[in-house]
């Protein structure tokens, strides 16, 4: 499928998207990533919820995604389905990177940051492996698709 066709298709679901998606964070919270926790589209990608403090509304914001452990941090992918545009969340969490994340049963608070080049080399093909999309996503977009590491914070 070609670049201008999928962003029209997405951006003709993109209600239905937005409502699906703050349902399935809605879900993650309440549970603390209990229920709901596979992505659809990719089965082998496990799913969390992130929360944000809107930058703009200063008022929280949560997007499920999915992830993976490295170490204690868990990293998530900030692609926007492969959009030119950069998801809200990551543009939330270069403003005040502080968060939190609920998986597994658990809510934890994590700062997030961009990925070294060293972790993204060591990290991409792990990412891959969960869901291959990634590197499609990659391939539309005319930016750079980062990779957001998730460190746990103090209490």
């Amino acid at each position: 499928m070609n670049r201008a066709r999928l962003t029209n298709l997405l951006s003709r679901f993109r209600w239905l998207a937005s409502r699906a998606t703050r349902a399935h964070a809605w879900v993650l919270r309440r549970t603390r990533g209990r229920v709901a926790t596979r992505n659809v589209i990719a089965p082998r990608q496990r799913v969390l919820a992130l929360t944000t403090m809107g930058r703009k509304s200063g008022e929280p914001r949560s997007a499920p995604m999915g992830y993976l452990w490295d170490g204690d941090n868990v990293v998530v992918v900030a692609s926007n389905a492969g959009l030119d545009r950069p998801p809200a969340w990551w543009l939330n969490l270069q403003e005040n990177p502080d968060a939190e994340i609920d998986l597994e049963g658990q809510r934890r608070r994590v700062r997030g940051r961009l990925a070294t080049e060293s972790e993204r080399e060591r990290l991409w093909p792990k990412v891959l492996d969960q869901f291959g999309g990634f590197e499609d996503y990659r391939r539309f977009s005319n930016r750079d698709i980062p990779l957001v590491v998730l460190e746990p914070r103090d209490r």
